[in-house]
């Protein structure tokens, strides 16, 4: 017995999808440096110390004395020695003149002028303390800095961008397709068949 069929085939529709990737290509050129840093300006100003010594009358101590001072003493010397000899002869004339008051006038000055003078002494120190004289004035420093601005001209440079955008490509790769057959299919009518 043949039994009516219907066959289908079918075929599915198949795509093709084809992608180029995006690219992004960046290049960031150098700055264009110029800076220039000017000196700062300074001044120092300068005053440099004093230190004195004198030892003048260290020396003088040690009869180590210049002429000029040993001049100046002796004639000092001098001087003192005359008015003192001229004050002692002035005494013993005066004494003299007045022998006639009594007192033993000659045998006084005899004696006076006779006998060695008597020196007071004690310890003493060559050079004596305190003969160096020490002065100092201390040095002074005046520093003035000016300091200078950065003198700065530099540019910037922009980057630059190349950008290649994503492409997507998408084709029909296969259309779909639907077959049919029949078998063993028959229509009947009135007074009327048929095989399809």
């Amino acid at each position: 017995m043949n039994v009516p069929r219907i066959r289908l085939q079918s075929t599915s529709a198949a795509i093709t999808i084809r992608t180029t990737p995006g690219r992004m290509d960046i290049e960031q050129p150098p700055a264009q440096l110029d800076i220039q840093q000017p000196q700062a300006k300074m001044e120092i100003e300068r005053k440099p110390s004093k230190l004195t010594i004198d030892q003048t009358e260290a020396r003088a101590d040690m009869d180590l004395k210049s002429a000029r001072r040993r001049i100046e003493e002796y004639s000092r010397q001098g001087y003192e020695d005359w008015l003192s000899g001229l004050a002692r002869v002035a005494q013993d004339g005066d004494e003299l003149m007045m022998i006639e008051n009594g007192g033993d006038a000659i045998a006084a000055q005899a004696k006076r002028n006779s006998e060695a003078p008597m020196y007071d002494f004690n310890i003493g120190w060559i050079p004596s303390a305190g003969s160096v004289n020490i002065n100092y004035e201390p040095g002074s420093v005046k520093v003035n800095v000016e300091p200078q601005k950065v003198i700065n001209h530099t540019r910037k440079q922009k980057p630059n961008i190349h950008y290649t955008p994503a492409q997507v490509e998408v084709s029909l790769k296969r259309y779909a397709d639907l077959q049919i057959d029949f078998d063993h299919l028959r229509h009947v009518g009135i007074k009327y068949e048929q095989e399809i």
